[in-house]
């Protein structure tokens, strides 16, 4: 039997036919437009089985046995779990107020609806503190496009004559983007990648500037001066649709690429050369990632890749960068139930907290402060679902401090993790094949697929839903957790847009809630302020930062670029692979069988200047600690740089790359910490 639904093995959200047997996931295969030959494989999906029903699977509620000396944990049913969880939130919230109660969520179990569902719990509860990982991931670049132009846009990939690859790999994270920039290709498009590391991507590009790490915003600027000092700009769209063109114009006069060049890494030449291949090639789009993210400068480096689009007038055009328009919705989260005036532990960071409508918290590192710090209150309960902050968080030995500094810790995972190891109690979370939900990208587009559960839930797992709607009528919201099944809750979310699951089982290709249009500025402009894209921004200006990007300089974007000279390399956090999810999935042998191992990539000079051989032992060190990792002599890295593999510290906490980072300094807007990148210093350790 082969059924429909969306894999959610990671962020892609990529349309999967599985094949069933007696009930059973036997394979999954993703759904591409193009013919099987070109087709991109995804490894993860390739072991879609092994994850589902790993022997390494969570299978049933555990909690801590305090009465056993060594503390190790004992298997419970659900009510007893539940009601526990309940229990501790209700006590906590007696002692210290329900503020003192926190939810943070990871990236596993997608930001549509079940961020909804976690946010509407507690809210209802009376805690504002359902804190996402925006901050060093997406939301952080979602601001920046929403204060340029209102809403983060979609390349248009396929039908684009020049496509721009700015700190992404699509190949090991975005299969059917990765396949839509193969059709572009053959049809003529030419491809420019800009990424500090040699990726696929960058070896089949027209052009690569292997830029220098953490420098996006500076290069930026370089390109924005090209395109204005040689007239390349859109001189229409700039002059009716952009508000402070001139500031910007005055601003870029600093960034010139003769200027800028050396610092890059980069030559002038090439700077202006893909300025102008951009400008001058319609229609173009920008494809912007990950490597943007976690940079003390993201918003303002992003806020410069927006202004390239609409500099020359490739926003919301076929082939461009499309203003998306996203399914109407019923907001479920409960924002109006908090009490007044009740603060949330981000609050030293408000545009970020209000940017979006319902996007909600994600300065997280916040919450390590009010933890340990007690700043703005302390925090005392901590639930983490479907996320590793003991891994993943920038210094990993301050979050595991505070992780056990905390009066209860609960884990929701599909498996244990060394945050769930900290954890009291632990909750045990159905995969994406064992529940139905409604995904981000289905909520943010117009074209809705619903991930639909087709197979039963593996041991006594839950999916997400579940446990949420369970624990809040523990809690004494059952007028808020009304509905039965998730299908009822997916329905009434989407009563708006005349939608239900029903229908959507009935159509595993989607529907679409509204003909896609370009050019929608032309009838009610962009959702600014202003009504335009805004090259400078009056919000920012009020609340006392720089209303253009890098107005007041570029300053460096480095961790412990003061203490260069004891730690002279930087160090780079290692792309992502296609065979893991971040710190998941380590724990599944065949993904382990094709990469058992990460690796530090040193450029051959480095190598040589030190001694370094491959698979010799390094020792890698910054201020906040050290790791020891093999190294692989490569040249996709520059001289001066290494590349650590990312991820592995959940195999070993001592491999963990977050024991480097650096997280006193942070992004005044969006909180983002340089984790990214930073200065780090190089030793081996003998064979």
């Amino acid at each position: 039997m082969k059924k429909d639904t969306v894999c959610r093995l990671c962020s892609a959200c990529c349309p999967v036919e599985v094949d069933i047997r007696d009930g059973r996931l036997i394979a999954a295969h993703r759904k591409s437009f193009l013919p099987p030959t070109q087709q991109l494989k995804c490894p993860k999906l390739q072991a879609a089985a092994d994850i589902t029903y790993s022997r390494k699977r969570l299978v049933t509620p555990l909690l801590r046995d305090r009465r056993n000396p060594s503390g190790g944990f004992r298997q419970v049913e659900w009510d007893e779990a539940l009601d526990a969880v309940a229990t501790r939130m209700q006590d906590v919230k007696r002692r210290h107020g329900a503020q003192s109660v926190a939810w943070l969520r990871g990236m596993a179990a997608d930001w549509g609806a079940p961020w909804d569902y976690a946010s509407r719990l507690m809210h209802a509860f009376g805690s504002p503190n359902v804190i996402g990982n925006g901050s060093v991931c997406h939301v952080a670049r979602e601001m920046a496009h929403n204060f340029t132009y209102g809403a983060m846009t979609i390349p248009q990939i396929k039908d684009s004559r020049c496509i721009v690859i700015w700190g992404k790999n699509d190949r090991n994270t975005c299969p059917p983007a990765f396949e839509a920039i193969l059709y572009a290709r053959q049809r003529g498009a030419r491809l420019i990648v800009i990424d500090p590391v040699r990726t696929a991507l960058a070896e089949m590009a027209d052009t690569w500037l292997q830029i220098k790490p953490g420098h996006d915003g500076l290069l930026a600027m370089a390109m924005i001066a090209t395109i204005i000092e040689e007239e390349l700009h859109d001189r229409d769209f700039v002059q009716n649709w952009c508000i402070g063109f001139d500031k910007l114009k005055r601003v870029a006069q600093n960034f010139s690429p003769e200027t800028v060049a050396e610092e890059l890494w980069l030559d002038a030449a090439a700077i202006r050369k893909i300025a102008r291949h951009y400008a001058t090639t319609a229609p173009a789009c920008i494809v912007d990632g990950n490597g943007l993210d976690m940079q003390l400068q993201v918003f303002d480096a992003t806020r410069a890749v927006c202004m390239l689009r609409a500099l020359t007038g490739n926003l919301d055009r076929p082939g461009g960068d499309l203003i998306p328009q996203p399914v109407p919705t019923r907001d479920i989260q409960l924002k109006e139930r908090l009490p007044s005036g009740l603060p949330p532990v981000t609050c030293d960071y408000p545009l970020f907290n209000g940017f979006h409508a319902n996007w909600g918290l994600h300065a997280q590192s916040s919450l390590v402060d009010a933890i340990l710090e007690k700043r703005p209150y302390p925090v005392r309960m901590l639930i983490v679902q479907s996320g590793n902050p003991a891994v993943t968080m920038t210094d990993t030995n301050r979050v595991r401090k505070a992780l056990q500094s905390l009066e209860c810790l609960v884990a929701i995972d599909l498996f244990a993790t060394q945050t769930s190891r900290l954890a009291d109690i632990v909750l045990p979370a159905a995969g994406c094949f064992e529940k139905t939900q409604l995904n981000r990208a289905s909520l943010r587009h117009s074209l809705v697929i619903l991930q639909n559960q087709i197979i039963d839930c593996v041991g006594n797992s839950w999916p997400d839903w579940k446990i949420t709607f369970e624990l809040g009528r523990r809690l004494g919201l059952e007028k808020e957790f009304p509905w039965k099944t998730v299908e009822e809750a997916i329905d009434f979310q989407l009563e708006p847009a005349d939608l239900t699951t029903a229908q959507l089982q009935t159509h595993p290709q989607g529907i679409g809630t509204r003909q896609v249009a370009f050019a929608k500025y032309r009838e009610s402009g962009f959702k600014t302020p202003s009504g335009k894209v805004e090259l400078c921004s009056g919000r920012l200006d009020a609340h006392g930062y720089s209303s253009s990007p890098f107005e007041q300089g570029f300053g460096t974007p480095l961790s412990f670029a003061d203490r260069r000279t004891t730690y002279p390399f930087i160090g780079i956090s290692g792309e992502r692979s296609s065979r893991y999810t971040h710190s998941q999935f380590r724990q599944i042998e065949s993904l382990r069988q094709q990469e058992p191992e990460g690796y530090v990539d040193i450029h051959p000079y480095d190598a040589r200047r030190l001694g370094i051989s491959d698979n010799q032992l390094l020792k890698i060190s910054t201020p906040k600690g050290s790791i020891h990792m093999k190294a692989r002599i490569s040249d996709i890295v520059h001289t001066g740089s290494v590349l650590i593999a990312w991820g592995w510290g959940e195999v070993d906490p001592t491999l963990s790359l977050n024991n480097l980072t650096d997280d006193t300094c942070r992004n005044p807007i969006t909180a983002t910490p340089s984790n990214r990148c930073f200065m780090c210093r190089v030793e081996k350790c003998g064979d």
